[in-house]
């Protein structure tokens, strides 16, 4: 397979293609199908090891007749991602041309450094839509090491770093009813090479893939009971209390057993079908990773285009009516509960504090309500633009974690947050997304999010706490987060998911 080996390789490394060797001669044209594979690992205590000068890669693109996105990905052989956007790119990927990854503090410093120097040296022939970029995503806590690989830990985040993004081998981009196919290699000759093979191969895939029928669901189980649940939120409004603590944000992990081997591609375009005005992602790096990572957030972290900068506050939740009537009257619920206003003031307040420093002019626009199919949110949208040259990175680094997800003060709620919960947050929360050699790019947060294997789906869901948070009414909000993914596991008509607040549920 083509991806990293068990094998740990020299930081800077370049993977030769298919073999897992490392070619101590980057960059001299020793192996013109090398892949380029960085992993810095800011938080070893052995002595850094100089990173060698990344070999230059080359990409070039022709546009394609549409092709079924979900064909391109059914490959258990190679690494592969999948980022759609609400208002219509999408991309999906196949393969690593180059692999950066870095854990501890200084995680977003060090991807940006790694990706530079690739970037730098990229040349790419095509239409800009179509360019290279690496997609990937960093965990919740800086903390987090998933390189132990270790089973026994039981836990669905072995293999995935605190940062890991790739630039994809193969690229297809749909944008503005137009779809390319972009290859990269280590020479133009190679990528051209790469470019026509793909081509012709994408030529027997179906427009169409079907998205199949939904797993179905053998049992649920939870790390948190509603006892411990109820425990946990009255500590965490103890400390809002005593502490300068002004909100917090729990989560809990629900672990579904299946009846049948989970097709994600499939379950995220039934998931599309719901939810299209959702992001789409799906990551899949590592062959030493325990799963997939897979969800359709709601939320926007950050987008970055030149100097122009567009995030948003999206905090309080409520479901949806049955009727339009019913759907309004929830929806004032949101607009006149001053604990939910209260709670989204403090997004959006947090929000303009940590961008103000990196831009010359910041709007907050209007609240509004954002309307989901089985959910609904209190939305701020927030621009600003920037008062230099800033990578996207610096922005998602300035913003992770919200009040959204993680609380008021920052430092309060992370402490609170790991001394609370029973279980990893991983990738869950933190920011999913991609950025290009401009240091442009789209994050979102990872919410409404799972880790699949062929037969577990591990789900994640929260809820923000403030001062009159209420145990009952927060647990049920948190249930309501688990079902966009959870609906689409179970076939239509299917009876046994209604109830999913017991601590185990079999069917």
């Amino acid at each position: 397979m083509n991806r990293t080996s068990g094998d740990r390789q020299l930081p800077g490394a370049v993977d030769r293609e298919g073999t897992g060797e490392a070619d101590t001669n980057a960059g001299t044209g020793a192996d013109a199908n090398a892949d380029i594979d960085t992993d810095a690992r800011s938080n070893s205590r052995s002595p850094p090891v100089p990173a060698l000068t990344p070999s230059s890669l080359r990409s070039c693109s022709r546009e394609l007749t549409d092709v079924s996105f979900g064909a391109i990905l059914d490959t258990d052989d190679e690494a592969r991602i999948q980022w759609a956007t609400p208002d219509g790119l999408e991309v999906v990927g196949r393969g690593v041309a180059a692999r950066f990854t870095a854990h501890g503090p200084d995680r977003f410093e060090t991807v940006r450094e790694q990706a530079a120097r690739t970037f730098a040296e990229l040349d790419h022939d095509g239409p800009t839509v179509a360019r290279p970029r690496a997609f990937g995503g960093l965990s919740f806590h800086e903390s987090h090491d998933g390189r132990d690989n270790d089973t026994a830990s039981n836990t669905p985040w072995s293999g995935f770093a605190a940062a890991s993004f790739v630039i994809p081998r193969v690229l297809v981009t749909r944008c503005d009813e137009t779809t390319w196919l972009t290859a990269v290699a280590r020479d133009a000759e190679t990528a051209t090479e790469r470019l026509h093979s793909w081509y012709d191969r994408l030529a027997d895939f179906p427009a169409m893939r079907p998205s199949g029928s939904a797993p179905g669901v053998a049992a649920t189980e939870r790390t948190t009971s509603p006892a411990v649940w109820t425990g946990q939120v009255e500590h965490a409004l103890d400390r809002i209390e005593t502490t300068p603590l002004t909100k917090v944000v729990l989560a809990q992990s629900l672990s579904v057993s299946l009846d049948e081997p989970i097709d994600v591609p499939a379950t995220l375009e039934r998931l599309r079908r719901q939810y299209p005005n959702c992001y789409r992602f799906l990551v899949d790096h590592d062959a030493d990773a325990s799963g997939t990572f897979f969800g359709t957030p709601p939320e926007r972290l950050v987008s970055k285009r030149g100097d122009h900068v567009e995030t948003e506050a999206l905090a309080g939740s409520a479901p949806r009516g049955e009727t339009p009537e019913a759907d309004e009257e929830f929806a004032d619920q949101l607009r006149d509960s001053e604990k939910v206003q209260h709670e989204h003031e403090l997004v959006a307040d947090a929000i303009r504090e940590q961008l103000t420093p990196l831009a010359r002019e910041l709007t907050i626009d209007e609240q509004t309500v954002r309307r989901l199919a089985t959910i609904q949110h209190l939305q701020t949208p927030i621009d600003a633009t920037l008062d230099g040259d800033r990578h996207v990175l610096e922005l998602v680094e300035a913003l992770h974690p919200t009040p959204a997800v993680g609380g008021m003060p920052p430092d309060d709620a992370w402490e609170t947050i790991r001394e609370t919960e029973t279980f990893d947050r991983g990738w869950y929360a933190a920011p999913i997304g991609w950025f290009d050699g401009d240091g442009d790019g789209e994050f979102a947060v990872g919410l409404r999010s799972g880790v699949a294997t062929d037969e577990t789906v591990t789900l994640f869901a929260g809820n923000g706490l403030v001062a009159d948070s209420d145990p009952a009414a927060e647990w049920d909000e948190v249930q309501l987060k688990f079902r966009p993914i959870l609906d689409e596991l179970q076939p239509a008509g299917a009876d046994g998911i209604e109830d999913i607040t017991g601590d185990v549920h079999s069917q």
